[in-house]
Parts: structure tokens; C-alpha cells; sequence
């Protein structure tokens, strides 16, 4: 038992010294934490295939190749944007051939009316300056706007044609703020038909054109001849007979 007792004591002793000899191996054996994963290019077809209910929009931001234009801006420069996506309800709630009117410069028109070439939080959408230009414009560039109304932490957006809710953000750090939309957003340039001008409408049949002349009138057309006009056309042609025969007698 005597032995014992010193042998611990060495044993012990000894431990610090294993430390100092082999820091490695303790430190290999040590769990370390993993590193944090890469963080990869944003990718707006990403983010709405990861919230789901949005292929609709996936499919025209495809097509229109405006989501391409939206991920080389993001990662490739220092200027933000704002999306607001309309969930496939509410392109099923569009009244019915509404798309399929729309021609290929219209299509574009329309997705890129849901985008701004800004960075916009929740907060700054409530007190934005109204209208708010988005990426789409007219066939002479003049842009087409969004109006925001905000209040009691709710914010509402209309194109003039249709107004809706703007919900909490699916992605809300820059530079990408993305928002979800029950209704698309249709701009008032689609539905509000210039009415054609009344100089340019035809005439009603009798009626004088706006801009002419009050004054002049129609051209008289001859009356249709009467049985006492016929009378009358008879009687002069028998005294003429009658003045001739009379002057011949005479000479």
C-alpha cells in the first residue's frame, strides 16, 4: 500500500507534461464548430420556388427574362430592387383571357411593373413619394408608376386599374426586398383606351361636320315638275307657235 500511494503521486505528476509533449493530438481530439456555409448569389427564382405558390410569376420572370435583369443587378452592382410577386392565385383570379391578350411587349410591360430599381423596406413603402417608378415603360419611354398608401402598419399599392395589399416580405434584406401580392398588378395603360376623337368620327348622314362653315348650306335640288307647270310649259309653247305664223303672214 506504501508503493501505491507514491506511484499516483508520479502518474499525476506526469499528466501536464503529457500536455506539453502532445498538444496536437489533444487539440485533434477537441470537436471544433463547423464553418458557417458560403454564402452563394442571390437568386430570385431561388427564393420563390423556396416559398412556394409563385410558378406562375417564375414562369413569365423566364420568359420575359426579367429575372435574369433582376439577378445580374443585384449581385453585380450596388443599386437594390424591390419585387412584389403575385402568388398563382391571384393570376387564376384574373377575368379570363386576360393574358392571352397581351403581346410579347406587353407581357414584359407587365412583369416589369412589378419591379422597382430600389431597395425599399416595409416602413419605407408606408411614407414613399408617390408615384413610384418602376422598370416598366410606354412605347415613347414615359415610366409607369405605383402609388403606395400606408397606415396602421398596412400598406396598400394601386396601378389606377387595381389596388391590393402588399404583405410581409418573403426576403426583406438587401439588396432584394421581395413581396408577396394577392392581386397582379395591372397597369391603367392596358385598360384605359384613348376614346377616339369627334373630329375623327364620321358624320351623321345630313349633318354638317364639326369646324365647318354654319352658313353654308346644301345645294337646292330641283323640285319635281307639277301637272300645272306642264300646263303652263304647253301654253307658251303654243303662243310661240302662234307669234311665228303671225309674223310670217305679216311679211
Amino acid at each position: 500500500m506504501a508503493h501505491q500511494k507514491p506511484l499516483s503521486l508520479i502518474l499525476l505528476s506526469l499528466i501536464p507534461l503529457f500536455f506539453i509533449l502532445f498538444p496536437q493530438t489533444i487539440q485533434a481530439q477537441s470537436p471544433t464548430a463547423p464553418a458557417p456555409a458560403p454564402t452563394g448569389p442571390i437568386d430570385i427564382f431561388a427564393i420563390l420556388k423556396k416559398a412556394g405558390q409563385y410558378n406562375t410569376f417564375i414562369k413569365f420572370l423566364n420568359e420575359t427574362q426579367v429575372g435574369s435583369q433582376i439577378n445580374n443587378q443585384v449581385n453585380n452592382s450596388n443599386q437594390g430592387m424591390t419585387v412584389f410577386a403575385p402568388s398563382d392565385n391571384a393570376f387564376s383570379n384574373l377575368p379570363g383571357g386576360t393574358l392571352n391578350k397581351l403581346n410579347d411587349q406587353q407581357k414584359v410591360q407587365l412583369i416589369q411593373y412589378h419591379v422597382i430599381s430600389k431597395f425599399y423596406t416595409f416602413d419605407d413603402l408606408q411614407t414613399v413619394s408617390n408615384p413610384v417608378r418602376t422598370q416598366a415603360t410606354g412605347p415613347k419611354g414615359e415610366p409607369f408608376g405605383l402609388n403606395f398608401t400606408g397606415k396602421n402598419n398596412q400598406v396598400n399599392v394601386s396601378s389606377g386599374a387595381v389596388e391590393t395589399n402588399v404583405y410581409n416580405a418573403i426576403r426583406k434584406d438587401p439588396p432584394l426586398a421581395v413581396y408577396q401580392l394577392d392581386n397582379v398588378l395591372v397597369p391603367l395603360e392596358f385598360t384605359d383606351a384613348k376614346a377616339p376623337s369627334t373630329d375623327d368620327a364620321p358624320a351623321p348622314a345630313g349633318a354638317t361636320k364639326k369646324g365647318s362653315n354654319a352658313g353654308e348650306t346644301k345645294a337646292k335640288e330641283p323640285s319635281p315638275a307639277t301637272p300645272n307647270d306642264a300646263k303652263r310649259i304647253n301654253v307658251g309653247i303654243l303662243g310661240l307657235v302662234s307669234g311665228v305664223f303671225l309674223m310670217g303672214a305679216l311679211s
